[in-house]
């Protein structure tokens, strides 16, 4: 199975994005992702905040949750922030759930991430995409706030490639204060040893009477 976009999804989203968040400045970040959100169906949405971010964005990914019913977590680092987090979203009539904790030991209990959302501004971002557990269908992984030094010195292939991840396609965009987004392939492992490998198929021309031998 692979992420399959949705244009009536996402176009929802986008304009339920832009009512929730009319009172805020540079919301078109929180549209986008919402959007891009619901498009791919995600199921699992996780994003990283701490105390002092910007909430529309947050806000932007609760409204896509509702159109793809699917579960919005937030993972927080301290209970400062976890409060100051609850309190705006509550405010905006959301209330996703959250989790306190150090991200890369958060996401070693959520399997299965669609749509990942992380901070740039945060030293360990890199690390936290090379930790998390993605979905079977693959995953759109989105950095926000990505400034031109960051931009110039990240490269994709470094923490999604390997493994079971490949990176299908990235890019960068100057929208709100930059956003650095990739999509990644990812293979299941089964335990059917006849999975994932390939196979060789007989075919015969019924009008030639020709045989031919197909790898497949």
């Amino acid at each position: 199975m692979k992420l399959v976009w949705s244009p009536e999804s996402a176009s929802k989203a986008y304009i339920d994005t832009v009512k929730s968040c009319e009172l805020f400045q540079e919301s078109s970040v929180a549209e986008l992702i919402s959007a891009m959100a619901a498009g791919w169906d995600a199921i699992l949405i996780v994003e990283t905040w701490s105390r002092g971010g910007v909430i529309a964005t947050s806000i932007g990914l609760a409204v896509a949750s509702r159109h793809t019913g699917g579960r919005h977590v937030c993972i927080v680092p301290d209970e400062d922030s976890r409060s100051e987090y609850v309190e705006a979203m509550e405010k905006a009539g959301m209330s996703p759930e959250v989790v306190l904790g150090e991200p890369e030991e958060v996401m070693a209990g959520l399997m299965g991430i669609d749509f990942l959302v992380v901070d740039c501004r945060r030293n360990d971002f890199a690390r936290i995409l090379r930790v998390a557990e993605l979905g079977h269908r693959g995953a759109v992984l989105v950095c926000k706030n990505v400034s031109s030094r960051v931009a110039s010195d990240f490269r994709w292939r470094s923490v999604v490639e390997g493994g079971s991840r490949r990176l299908v396609r990235s890019v960068f965009l100057p929208v709100g204060m930059g956003l650095d987004i990739a999509h990644v392939a990812t293979s299941g492992v089964s335990s059917d040893s006849g999975k994932g490998k390939s196979r060789w198929f007989k075919h015969v021309d019924r009008q030639s009477g020709e045989e031919y031998v197909i790898r497949k």
